[in-house]
């Protein structure tokens, strides 16, 4: 009996949030196995604020095309292989795209990398972050600040902070959220940019200045902490996820990345592709020795697939946001 491939495929570019109907589920069989392939089933799927940019416009990657299953990164395991590389059972992480098969090619723009075997640690913890220290370089007593804190990004690149040394901020958008970050993160202190009186929490939680921005916002947020910045910070820019869904303002001091002489480089994971497993072993020994925590949010099913995403844009998740296929 042929193995039917569920799929969920772009039927109309969204208008802020996602609509029913822009992304329609469908089904397809699956194509039989050629040489230099190998057959995954998708396990989980990583939902991340850029896929609100692949639906609307050409990016760093073209935008997906109507029709297209949509475009996703994600974790699978190999259960048929005449792949050079992979062997079934293999575990290991790519664009997947949101559906419940894939097929792994031998010559592949985006290779999937294998996921190491580590002890206690679970397979989702590797569709996490990298970046953070190549860009920004934290040093023993510097002030980072980390917008979109209790987000997966935001929470692994804070803790990371810590491991260094600095004195770590985090903006979040409710007081549970700042709370988790302080109490079992280790954060010094975390600021609800809801409070009326954000702005003036966030300068008296950063007494001597701003050296790093771990920037995941823009807007209004990353404007208020360009103004704290030191002379020769940096800001590693990972995203803007507040223009994504709606027209934002801002930052309007730009010049002040002038007067500061400030360092800002904007980054892609799939930069550093080539270091994954580096940096999943490095992250791997942080979590066995309790110095990495992470906290995941799992929406069960495919189907739950946009849902999911526009729990990106609404503050509905902490931590990694993850589709259980």
């Amino acid at each position: 009996m042929t193995t039917m491939n569920r799929q969920l495929r772009l039927q109309s570019r969204p208008k802020g949030l996602l609509a029913p109907g822009d992304l329609q589920l469908s089904e397809s069989p699956v194509p039989e196995l050629q040489d230099g392939q190998a057959l995954a089933k998708v396990k989980y799927l990583s939902i991340d604020p850029t896929m609100r940019v692949w639906m609307a416009v050409d990016s760093y990657l073209p935008a997906v095309a109507i029709g297209d299953v949509m475009r996703a990164a994600g974790l699978v395991e190999v259960i048929e292989s005449r792949h050079a590389q992979f062997k079934k059972g293999d575990k290991i992480v790519g664009l997947t795209g949101f559906q419940e098969y894939v097929v792994i090619e031998a010559q592949s723009k985006f290779p999937f990398q294998k996921v190491p075997s580590i002890p206690f640690v679970s397979d989702t913890l590797f569709l996490g972050v990298l970046g953070m220290t190549e860009i920004a370089k934290p040093q023993k007593g510097e002030t980072l600040v980390v917008s979109a804190a209790a987000g997966a990004t935001g929470s692994v690149a804070g803790q990371i902070g810590k491991i260094h040394g600095c004195r770590v901020v985090g903006i979040a958008g409710t007081d549970e959220k700042c709370k988790w970050l302080t109490d079992e993160l280790g954060f010094d202190a975390a600021i609800n940019y809801k409070h009326p009186d954000w702005k003036e929490k966030l300068a008296a939680a950063t007494p001597n200045g701003i050296d790093i921005d771990y920037e995941n916002v823009g807007g209004e947020i990353m404007e208020a902490v360009l103004n704290r910045m030191n002379l020769h910070g940096r800001v590693a820019l990972c995203g803007l996820i507040s223009g994504y869904t709606k027209e934002t303002s801002g930052p309007s001091n730009l010049g002040i990345l002038i007067v500061k002489r400030l360092k800002v480089q904007g980054f892609l994971i799939m930069d550093y592709a080539s270091r994954f497993t580096e940096a999943a072993m490095e992250l791997g020994k942080w979590k066995m020795m309790g110095k990495l925590k992470d906290r995941q949010t799992i929406v069960e099913g495919l189907e739950k697939a946009p849902e999911a995403i526009n729990m990106l844009f609404t503050g509905g998740n902490t931590g990694k946001l993850i589709v259980k296929v």
